[in-house]
């Protein structure tokens, strides 16, 4: 059994971003064919040749498995709870396998907002798939967009590239975290202790080598591990939450830009200020203002 929706998207559609395509969702059993019938041309492929695509598809298995293979990746299995991406201009192929079959949703899209994704290292065709496990949240936006997609209403393509976006976070953001836990739960605990302590202690002297005292663990080790989970060096965490109370206290407060800088330990007004608007592009008195 498969569903599917084929969809158009105007030059404004375009300039938002990210235009969807395709959407379906379709329940694959063992002895079914494979692929099915239906789709629409450039879409459907034989499985010794595979195909290559000219936009990004999503997929999301919900029961059963397959087998995944593209010009990056090999032959893979893929089971219930993984997302695979492909990606436009990159030959691929995969099918259900085994006694279930599968159950799967897909959602094919394209634009700048994915591309600079791509360009940024965050999503690479020699990493397609991602482990999140089963989600209702996320068969939810698939239904969404799927809903939508029926409905065309006016500005729908917005209303779907706002569920794709979702759905590209989540995924990244699920299977990371995944990631980081099974390596070590202990290291995600103390990552968390930290970020607490900083956020508590934004109006006293506290240093990052107080931080890694506290939590018993080197500095450079400690460094190193909140880097790897938040994307940041907790030198700048720091600072940069320093900053945000900055805006907090020059828009809700008379405090002068001195009083400000010290009660939030910086250095001096002056290298205050000068981290502030590297930060804002605006000098303290000027975002006052």
């Amino acid at each position: 059994m498969q569903t599917s929706k084929y969809l158009l998207a105007s030059h404004r559609d375009v300039q938002w971003g990210l235009t969807v395509t395709t959407i379906g969702y379709e329940e694959i059993g063992p002895q079914d064919e494979y692929p099915t019938r239906g789709h629409a041309d450039g879409y459907y492929f034989d499985l010794s040749k595979g195909r290559t695509l000219s936009e990004y598809q999503l997929l999301y298995i919900t029961e059963g498995e397959g087998e995944f293979q593209s010009a990056s990746t090999e032959k893979t299995t893929v089971k219930a709870g993984d997302f695979f991406l492909l990606f436009p201009g990159e030959w691929h192929t995969y099918h259900p396998k085994g006694r279930q079959g599968w159950k799967s949703y897909w959602i094919g899209f394209k634009g700048q907002n994915m591309d600079s994704r791509v360009r940024a290292g965050f999503l690479t065709p020699s990493k397609p798939i991602y482990h999140v496990g089963y989600s209702a949240e996320v068969i939810s936006l698939y239904k969404q967009a799927y809903a939508a997609a029926q409905e065309e209403a006016a500005y729908a393509q917005q209303l779907m590239a706002g569920l794709v976006n979702h759905l590209i976070g989540m995924m990244y953001s699920l299977e990371r975290n995944r990631e980081l836990k099974s390596r070590n739960q202990t290291h995600v605990d103390l990552v968390n202790r930290a970020r607490l302590r900083i956020r508590e202690s934004l109006e006293t002297p506290l240093t990052i080598q107080q931080v890694a005292q506290e939590l018993g663990v080197s500095y450079s080790n400690f460094r190193k591990l909140f880097k790897e989970h938040t994307g940041l060096s907790p030198a700048i965490y720091q600072q940069d939450l320093r900053l945000q109370r900055a805006k907090e206290l020059l828009s809700s407060t008379d405090l002068s830009i001195k009083e400000i800088a010290y009660r939030l330990d910086f250095e001096s007004p002056d290298y205050f200020s000068a981290k502030f608007k590297l930060k804002t592009g605006l000098k303290p008195t000027e975002f006052r203002q």
